[in-house]
């Protein structure tokens, strides 16, 4: 691979992926590697408009999941269009907090629409933007429950869900994992904060070694 990365990371509400989105993107900024954060639904103009509706909008309850997939799919058709591909052809690391994999296990899964479609949808919006790497952090509903009520925010639509709709959701993305071992990576997400990005940091310094601060001294040292 030639380019830079395009990671992504998933999981229910409350698993803490937004937090080691960041903390990925600090170890991103200390190596001096270029880098792009981005998440969905959002990550543009449009795709914020879209996120708002999607969240907190009053009428929001009366939205079929029909209606639902394609307000994801619409926000992130724009951002790999506006964003993602661009960013990637300039060379920089994609960073995404979620990606299509949340439609396959949310609505697909969790919301029982049919598979294929939501996969045919997924793979026409997407095209050739596919992550490299995807990392699901695991955690139970009882503990991301838990953790979504010291959230000072006021809950969003997904977060008032059940806890059966989350068993599905989590029952989906570990299926995701085991169907896709190559790309995606199920990570231990219950553990301290501390701990999780001290794994998350190994596996992608490993698999991808241009994102350390060696590799990018020795690079520095070949143009000398």
């Amino acid at each position: 691979m030639s380019r830079l990365p395009f990671i992504a990371f998933e999981g229910s509400e409350g698993c803490g992926k937004s937090t080691q989105v960041q903390r990925l993107a600090a170890h991103l900024e200390q190596a001096g590697i270029p880098y792009l954060v981005t998440r969905e639904p959002g990550g543009t103009p449009i795709g914020e408009t879209i996120r708002e509706l999607l969240q907190f909008a009053p009428h929001g309850a009366a939205m079929t999941p029909q209606t639902e997939l394609l307000l994801f799919e619409a926000s992130r058709s724009q951002l790999v269009r506006e964003m993602i591909k661009p960013a990637l052809e300039r060379g920089l690391c994609v960073i995404s907090d979620r990606f299509f994999d949340s439609t396959t296990v949310y609505q697909g899964a969790a919301r029982k629409l049919d598979a294929e479609m939501v996969a045919r949808l997924n793979r026409f919006v997407a095209g050739n933007a596919i992550p490299d790497l995807t990392l699901i952090l695991d955690v139970d509903p009882v503990t991301a429950r838990s953790r979504m009520k010291r959230t000072v925010r006021r809950p969003d639509r997904m977060e008032q869900e059940s806890g059966e709709f989350y068993d599905q959701v989590r029952a989906g993305y570990r299926e995701l994992a085991e169907r896709e071992p190559n790309r995606i990576v199920l990570i231990d997400g219950v553990r301290p904060a501390d701990e999780v990005e001290h794994e998350i940091w190994k596996l992608i310094s490993t698999r991808f070694p241009r994102l350390t601060p060696k590799s990018k001294i020795e690079s520095q040292k070949s143009k000398t």
